[in-house]
């Protein structure tokens, strides 16, 4: 199977190095910034291109653009054969429809940084198609680059993506908030990761919900008076104010 890559951000990056390492043929990676197809390009011994108008015919052309980009990108491909697929979370297959034959979705549930390496085998991958055959080929490929694959509709997709937001990127935003907070006391981030590494090892044995600890899950109003009192900046009050009242809530129904 002969593969084009169009995009060379961390998805793509990522992607590249599993596809390769598992014996498939990228033909050629796209992207509309030279140096960025360039490096992936060099990295995993292809060609690259940095116009849609350059695209060379494949089997497959997997689309790890942005959202906002794909409609764009579509619009101005001219090779209709094979198979096209993208790899968002949010987007709906039927993006391709009324362009393509055959086309899906391949997405990767997992934060990807270039600097840091993954072992894709343990990423879930799930994949849809509009017909069999695409189905049958994704299945194929996904399984080739990982241990956990499953088919998801696009309804499907976009509730994981939410709740991959939830769990992920907001609780790394909180994160930071949390590390500038120590540094205004002069204390180290690190002295959190501990409790960070138990939290998330944790909820692989029990639920987020009996996982949960903490001020507000005691309903510990005079504890959670004194934090406020502390808080300066009257947007993370606020943040911390909301997030205990909703705990607080949900525990209190249970009760």
């Amino acid at each position: 199977m002969n593969i084009v890559l169009l995009g060379a951000g961390n998805v793509a990056t990522h992607l590249a190095l599993a596809l390769k390492k598992n014996g498939l043929n990228i033909v050629q990676i796209y992207s509309r910034t030279q140096l960025s197809a360039e490096k992936l390009a060099h990295q995993i011994k292809t060609d690259f291109c940095t116009s849609p108008a350059g695209l060379k015919e494949a089997d497959l052309y997997i689309y790890a653009l942005s959202d906002n980009a794909l409609a764009p990108v579509i619009s101005q491909i001219k090779i209709t054969k094979g198979i096209h697929i993208h790899t968002a979370g949010s987007v709906d297959i039927e993006i391709f429809n009324g362009k393509f034959e055959n086309y899906g979705a391949l997405y990767p549930l997992q934060t990807f940084s270039k600097e840091k390496e993954i072992d894709f085998q343990l990423v879930p991958v799930f994949v849809e198609g509009n017909n069999k055959h695409v189905i049958e080929t994704l299945f194929e490929l996904a399984n080739s680059i990982s241990n956990k694959v499953a088919y998801a509709t696009s309804y499907q997709r976009i509730k994981l993506h939410i709740a991959a937001v939830f769990a992920c990127n907001f609780s790394n935003y909180l994160y930071t908030i949390a590390s500038e907070l120590l540094e205004d006391s002069q204390l180290p981030f690190e002295i959190l990761q501990p409790l960070i590494a138990e939290t998330a090892t944790k909820i692989q044995s029990i639920s987020p919900y009996d996982a949960q600890t903490g001020p507000a899950r005691r309903n510990d109003s005079v504890t959670i008076q004194k934090h406020l009192d502390l808080i300066a900046d009257e947007k993370l009050r606020g943040i911390y104010a909301e997030f205990s009242s909703l705990i607080t809530e949900k525990y209190k129904s249970k009760e």
